[in-house]
C-alpha cells in the first residue's frame, strides 16, 4: 500500500474513539479516554496519534518510546524514582520504553502522541554501530580535508630551492 507524502491532522477537532484505561491501572476515579490513530511512518515502527482522558489517577505502561505533546489541558506525571512533573499545553515529555508511570488528570487533558515500538537488540546493536562508524568515517574525513586544505595553503617554495631538495 503507498502511503501519501504528506499526511495532515487537525489535532485539536479530531474525533476520537473510546480507549479504556486498564482497570487494574486505574488508582483514584473514573477516567474516560479516548483516542484516534492518524498517521504511521513508512517502516511501521513509528505511529501518531491523538489521546484525551477525563479527570482521574492511574498508572500507565510504556511498552515502546511515547513523546507526547498536552494540546490542551493538565495533567502531572511522575515515574519510579522520578519527582512529580506538571505537564500543560505547549508541554512534551519523552516516556521511555519499559517505563511505568503515573498519571494525575485534574479535570481533563488532550494530547499528541508519537509512538515508537521498540526494536530486536540486534537491529538496534547494528544501528548504533553503523552510526558510530559513520560519525568516526566522517571525523576523519574533515581532518583529512583540513590538512590537505593547510598544506594547499601554504606558499609555495621558490623553484630554486625545490629544485635542490629534488636534485
Amino acid at each position: 500500500m503507498q502511503q501519501e507524502a504528506i499526511n495532515a491532522a487537525s489535532l485539536a477537532t479530531l474525533e476520537l474513539d473510546p480507549a479504556p484505561i486498564r482497570p487494574e491501572w486505574v488508582l483514584e476515579g473514573q477516567p474516560i479516554a479516548r483516542c484516534r490513530h492518524w498517521s504511521d511512518s513508512s517502516d511501521g515502527t513509528t505511529s501518531a496519534m491523538v489521546w484525551d482522558c477525563t479527570a482521574g489517577r492511574f498508572r500507565w505502561f510504556f511498552g515502546g518510546d511515547e513523546i507526547i505533546h498536552i494540546i490542551e489541558g493538565e495533567v502531572i506525571v511522575s515515574g519510579d524514582g522520578v519527582p512529580e512533573r506538571r505537564l500543560g499545553p505547549g508541554d512534551a515529555a519523552l516516556f521511555r520504553a519499559g517505563t511505568w508511570a503515573t498519571w494525575h488528570v485534574p479535570n481533563y487533558v488532550r494530547k499528541h502522541a508519537i509512538c515508537r515500538d521498540s526494536l530486536p537488540t540486534y537491529v538496534t546493536l547494528s544501528l548504533r554501530a553503523t552510526r558510530k562508524a559513520s560519525r568516526l568515517a566522517n571525523a576523519l574525513a574533515a581532518r583529512l580535508i583540513g590538512r590537505a586544505t593547510a598544506i594547499a595553503a601554504r606558499p609555495a617554495l621558490p623553484l630554486a630551492i625545490m629544485a635542490a631538495l629534488v636534485g
